[in-house]
């Protein structure tokens, strides 16, 4: 009885490593560092889980969340082409069974998985230079503590020759570009920007200089240069303006 009593009283061994978490409206990003010195990314889900949840099978919210966990990590480390059905479910300890009750492929998850990293938030100031400033710093922050530094890259890349992942994916990056090309919008209304403008194009020029850095540089955008990159695209732009009415 005693000895029964012992091993009750034991405690569970504490997860060793520190941890630095990050988060934001819609997910966790949890910083670990491995035993090789390197560090990894960890995404856990927003809604931390009940008090008096019992071991035992995850609820079914727990495992999706988990496999688009997996699935992230995956991308950032071995890219798309190499991602694979049966590594994800190994990495969030769920049969294959239980992807392909949710998911079609790999491709539906991979988009879905990208669909929750974070995009461009909306500002409204009032003022064009002080919502673009706004919005891109806030982006970058995300983007260089996130999976998404590795995970964009590698999409965008299968996409040139993946028509199925295109058709997927460019609604999801619409959706995403959707703030910057409001924001120019209301600009154009107050008379910021010319009324025939052309704001993809503007778009283009705004973030161009961050893809540039992104896929031709390897370099990752510090969001103290956000300032130049705005001052620079809009002066461009007000140029182009000056010209047309003078």
């Amino acid at each position: 009885m005693n000895q029964r009593a012992g091993l009750m009283n034991q405690r569970a061994p504490q997860a060793k490593g520190p941890r630095a978490m990050f988060e934001n409206e819609t997910y966790s990003i949890v910083m670990r560092a491995r035993t090789q010195g390197t560090l990894g990314v960890e995404k856990a889900a927003a809604k931390r889980k009940p008090r008096g949840a019992g071991a035992g099978r995850p609820r079914s919210e727990e495992a999706h969340q988990g496999i688009l966990d997996a699935t992230l990590e995956l991308l950032a480390e071995v890219g798309f082409s190499a991602l694979t059905v049966e590594g994800v479910a190994a990495r969030a300890r769920v049969g294959k069974a239980t992807i392909y009750r949710r998911w079609a492929s790999k491709l539906p998850l991979v988009v879905e998985a990208f669909g929750r990293l974070p995009a461009l938030e909306e500002a409204d100031t009032g003022d064009l230079v002080d919502d673009l400033k706004i919005m891109l710093r806030s982006y970058l922050q995300l983007f260089n503590q996130t999976p998404l530094a590795g995970v964009f890259p590698s999409l965008v890349g299968e996409r040139s020759h993946n028509p199925e992942l295109t058709e997927l994916l460019d609604p999801v990056l619409r959706h995403r570009r959707r703030p910057l090309l409001a924001a120019l919008e209301r600009a154009q209304k107050r008379g910021e920007l010319p009324a025939d403008l052309d704001l993809e194009l503007a778009a283009d020029l705004i973030v161009g200089p961050i893809a540039v850095r992104l896929f031709f540089s390897g370099r990752r955008t510090h969001p103290k240069l956000v300032d130049p990159i705005v001052d620079m695209a809009l002066e461009g732009i007000r140029r182009v303006k000056a010209a047309r009415e003078g």
